[in-house]
Parts: structure tokens; sequence; C-alpha cells
């Protein structure tokens, strides 16, 4: 075996194989970095659910607003601080300070003519900060009392309409325009009683549609009602209108406002619009259904994104000494 080439061929390995224990340092390090992400993500979703749970328990009539409002704000601090901690050798992933992927080095290609390249698994960063803060809408001043920006069934705006038992009351977005603000109130107090008053706002961009405005009506309605358990009532949505059905025996009230001069809410980056949930009110606490309902999307996205790239670097470390044995023992072999 003492010939030239297979010694050439032998110090060529050997010196590849050195280079790859230190990738498998590198997919470690990757990997616990990576790691580290994924279980504050996880505790991060945790903690969401949880103000979630206080945020139902605020939409009761005859219960201490206040008192839910104060222990959500303990829960934020408690999110704060876990995306604060969440770093492995200097590295945070979901602390919104890049948005810059994360290259973790995974492999060295030499390629036939014997030159050499690396290769690297792209981590895409998570942003969960909650300190970047959005702006909440303001509904409009100049109220619109006709049909020309929502039409509640035929029945103009600020005019309660009453559906009755078993009937659909179909709710049209008839234009849309930046500022364009949209109120609906629903009202069982005089009958059921089972929901009381409840009213779903939302102020339109340049940006929106009838559709999307639709849209996020009838999900702030279907949010309450499934966070409740309301059954005496149903929505559904349907390009840009709005079903709303009477499953009770007695009537319901539907109320359409609308006014225009209003401002398009920004929503924050990560986590940010943590800081706008505000139970103390009835409209807050129904509007902080839909948000909590994002950010906890948001966390779970997050922390599953984080999953897969650390499963991906798990089976490439893997891979990686398995090239290292065999590439050692057949150095053995040739030696």
């Amino acid at each position: 075996k003492d010939n030239a080439a297979i010694w050439a061929v032998s110090t060529v390995m050997s010196t590849d194989v050195a280079s790859f224990k230190a990738i498998t340092d590198s997919l470690n390090l990757g990997s616990s970095t990576v790691g580290t992400a994924r279980s504050a993500a996880e505790k991060v979703t945790e903690t969401l659910q949880d103000i979630k749970t206080l945020i139902v328990q605020a939409q009761g009539e005859n219960v201490d607003r206040a008192k839910y409002q104060t222990d959500i704000a303990e829960k934020i601090s408690l999110i704060e601080g876990y995306v604060s901690a969440a770093q492995f050798n200097g590295l945070n992933l979901i602390n919104g300070s890049s948005t810059e992927d994360v290259n973790v080095l995974s492999s060295l290609d030499r390629s036939s003519s014997g030159s050499v390249s690396a290769s690297y698994i792209s981590v895409a960063r998570q942003d969960l900060s909650v300190a970047n803060t959005g702006s909440a809408a303001t509904f409009g001043g100049t109220a619109v009392t006709n049909l020309t920006i929502l039409n509640n069934g035929g029945t103009a705006a600020g005019t309660a309409a009453s559906v009755g038992a078993g009937a659909t009351q179909t709710i049209t977005v008839a234009s849309v325009a930046d500022g364009n603000s949209y109120r609906l109130t629903l009202s069982d107090t005089a009958t059921n009683n089972t929901m009381g008053q409840r009213s779903f706002e939302y102020v339109a961009s340049a940006s929106d549609s009838a559709e999307s405005v639709a849209a996020s009506l009838a999900n702030q309605i279907s949010n309450f009602f499934a966070a409740t358990g309301e059954t005496n009532y149903a929505v559904v949505r349907s390009g840009d209108e709005i079903q709303i059905t009477n499953n009770s025996a007695a009537a319901l009230s539907v109320t359409a406002v609308t006014a225009t001069g209003g401002t398009a809410g920004v929503s924050a980056g990560g986590l940010g619009d943590l800081n706008t949930i505000d139970v103390t009110t009835s409209a807050g606490a129904t509007s902080a259904l839909t948000t909590i309902e994002t950010l906890l999307n948001t966390a779970i996205d997050a922390a599953a994104a984080f999953g897969s790239s650390q499963n991906r670097i798990t089976g490439q470390s893997e891979f990686v000494q398995t090239l290292i044995d065999s590439m050692t023992t057949g150095i053995g072999s040739l030696t």
C-alpha cells in the first residue's frame, strides 16, 4: 500500500474528515440555537393561549374587566421576557432585531475537478417581539345614514332591523374607501338576552375591498360566537355579503352604523398588537378576540418553522456523521 497516488487520496480524504468534524460542530451549534428559539416560541404560544382564555372570560357583562386587563398585562410581560432571553451564544432568532436569514454550515461539496464549495442550511428568523407597536383604528366622525356604505338588508344605517326567529339578515358592503367606517351591533337584550348587545367594527384603508371588509366583520362576529359558545345565532360570509341567521325563537336586533373620515389601524410587527388589547370595555373585549387569534397563529407558525429547521439540521448532522465514519473506514483500508 506504499503508493504515492493512494497516499495522496488518503491525505485529501483525511483533510475532508477533519473538515466534516468541524461541520458537525457547526450543525450542533445551529441545532442548539434553533432549539432555543423553538422552545421560546412554544412557551410564547402557551402564554398567548392563557391570554386568550382571559379575553374569553372578559366577554361577560358582569365581570371585573379591569382585573382581567391587569392579568393580561402580566402575561404580556412574561412574553417579553421569553423573547428577550431566547438567545444561544449571543444569537436571538425571535426578537425582531434582524430580518436576515441565518446560514448554518452543513456540508462541503468536492467536485470532480477537486474544487470545494460550502453548503448551508438557511434558517428564517421569526419576529415575536412585543415592542414594535402599531396604531388602533379611529372610527369616522361623519355619520352616513343611508345605504351607500353598508346595506343592512334594506334598512338604512343607524336604524335597527329586526331579524325574526329562523330568519337570515343579509348585510352587503356597498362601497369601500379609505377611512370608511363600518359598525354592526347585534342585540338580543329585549328577547333571549344570551348575547346581550355587542358591536363589531372595522375602518377601511386604501388597500381594502368590499370582500376584505366583509371578511373582517364576519370573522369578528364568528370569533365572538365561538368564544362565548353562542348557538342562537350564526354568521357566514359570501363575497361582500355577511349573512346573520337567527336560530332562536325570538327576534334579534341588527343595526349598521357607517361613517366617513376614519383612520385605519396599522398592524404592528411580530406580536406588537398585544399592546392594543384592552378588555376594559365591551367593544375592546370583542375586538381582542380577533387580535389574539391572529397573534396565536403568528406564534404557532414560528414554532412550526423552527421545528422544521431543527429537524433538517438534525438529519444533516446524522448524515455528516455517517460520512465521517464511512470515510474513516475507507482511509483505513487505503493506508
